[in-house]
């Protein structure tokens, strides 16, 4: 019926049987691309073929064309999909994700959330026995061909000891706030971190990841402060080494445009029903210190020199190593926000993973850091499985980290190039991008 009526009202025929019901061609969803792009409608495509149960309609009616005309038509539309369609294959990482933190929680397992004391324990024990072996062999062996290998070896393991202590602080250890307690003092005491100090100032960097201004770890500087540092500072700042040698200086006076101690229980950091934390924490650092100056009389400097301050410069580098990458030097440039742009799940979004070889073993898989961003409670032993359960819902919003070798050498060209490029954000904006300064470059080299 319907066909005579519009081969009786227009004067047309109806299309030929087609193969095969027209496959519609759209343009990706709204929150997968970049803003500010015009979207075409969805378009029926023909020229399919023969032979099918349903036949194509989708023609202007009210206007007398020819199905060659309309076919020549549909091939243009054709083609301009097409080229909207690559043209949205670019991913823009400042959208808001199509997902929420629920859904990455949802698609994690439940027994990623379980922690156990006793394997945490476990590797408390491993870590602290390699510490006392290492140091063992090296003062027995006493050899200048000996001591290099050493101060890496047990920096490295510092730097692990570091991270067990950082579990505590988060409560990922176990479900005992004394028990986390005590061993995070134990163990960033003896590599004189604050532990009260450094765990509330962290929580501030994980409740802000993402925040020009509120981010506490490595947040970039807006222009008109970058402008405002002397040159000193600039060089300190952005030029190799000295940006791995930064965290015990931060420890003292935070970052620049920031103010207040770790140890002061007065600082800016705290709040006043946390000052008894900051004392304890405070006199743990100092005990440490008197500990070392003891052992420095009994046996002499040189022999803590070489067994413990070297070491400690070794794991404050790969502190800052570490902390610095996993939030810097992507290929793509990553957003940070503001105002009412920032949110927690979209400031997560933004940290990177990195594979560190050999060394993941020994420091706990602090690679895995996207997940550990969004959810710090979960234990480190757990953090693989579940990054890998909820990759399919961040879907490009996760980052594969670059494959490492043994030893993560590959890490060093990417943190030389974000050092020399990533120097400021704009003073305005709710999303802005780090700029390079090249007049900076230029008067570095």
């Amino acid at each position: 019926m319907a066909s005579w009526v519009l081969s009786e009202c227009s004067g047309l025929k109806p299309l030929p049987l087609t193969s095969r019901v027209p496959k519609l061609r759209c343009p990706q969803p709204v929150s997968s691309i970049a803003p500010k792009k015009n979207l075409l409608p969805c378009r029926p495509i023909t020229g399919l073929g023969t032979g099918s149960m349903q036949r194509n309609w989708a023609l202007h009616v009210s206007a007398p064309l020819k199905v060659a005309q309309f076919e020549e038509e549909s091939n243009n539309w054709d083609n301009q999909v097409q080229s909207k369609e690559e043209a949205n294959d670019d991913f823009d990482p400042g959208m808001p994700p199509p997902f929420t933190l629920a859904d990455i929680r949802a698609a994690i397992p439940k027994h990623c959330w379980v922690k156990d004391p006793w394997k945490s324990m476990s590797y408390v024990v491993r870590d602290v026995a390699i510490v006392f072996g290492l140091a063992a062999v090296a003062a027995h062996l006493n050899n200048w061909l000996v001591w290099p290998l050493y101060w890496i070896a047990q920096g490295t393991m510092f730097w692990g000891l570091f991270v067990l202590g950082h579990d505590c602080g988060h409560g990922s250890f176990s479900n005992d706030p004394k028990l986390n307690s005590v061993v995070g003092h134990l163990l960033h005491s003896s590599i004189l971190v604050p532990y009260h100090g450094w765990r509330i100032s962290h929580r501030t960097h994980h409740q802000n990841h993402g925040h020009v201004e509120k981010d506490e770890s490595w947040h970039p500087l807006p222009e008109k402060l970058f402008r405002s540092l002397d040159d000193v500072t600039r060089k300190l700042r952005f030029t190799m080494p000295f940006p791995m040698l930064a965290y015990p200086f931060y420890l003292w006076g935070r970052s620049p445009g920031k103010s207040g101690s770790h140890f002061h229980p007065s600082s800016d950091l705290f709040v006043p029903n946390e000052k008894k934390d900051i004392i304890t924490s405070t006199t743990c650092y100092f005990s440490m210190v008197a500990i070392l100056a003891g052992l420095a009389l009994v046996m002499g400097p040189l022999q803590i020199l070489k067994l413990y301050v070297v070491p400690y410069w070794i794991f404050v580098m790969w502190l800052d190593f570490v902390t610095y990458l996993h939030h810097h030097g992507h290929n793509d440039k990553l957003p940070w926000y503001r105002g009412k742009e920032w949110s927690y799940l979209r400031g997560g979004l933004t940290t990177l993973d990195r594979d560190y070889g050999w060394i993941n073993n020994i420091h706990h898989d602090i690679g895995t850091h996207v997940i550990h961003h969004l959810f710090p409670q979960i234990p480190h032993y757990h953090l693989i499985e579940a990054t890998e359960a909820a990759k399919p819902v961040m879907g490009k919003y996760y980052r594969e980290p670059d494959k490492s070798g043994p030893f993560p050498f590959h890490l060093f060209g990417i943190l030389a190039r974000s050092l020399k490029q990533d120097h400021y954000v704009s003073d305005s904006g709710d999303i802005v991008y780090y700029q390079t300064d090249p007049q900076f470059n230029s008067s570095s080299n």
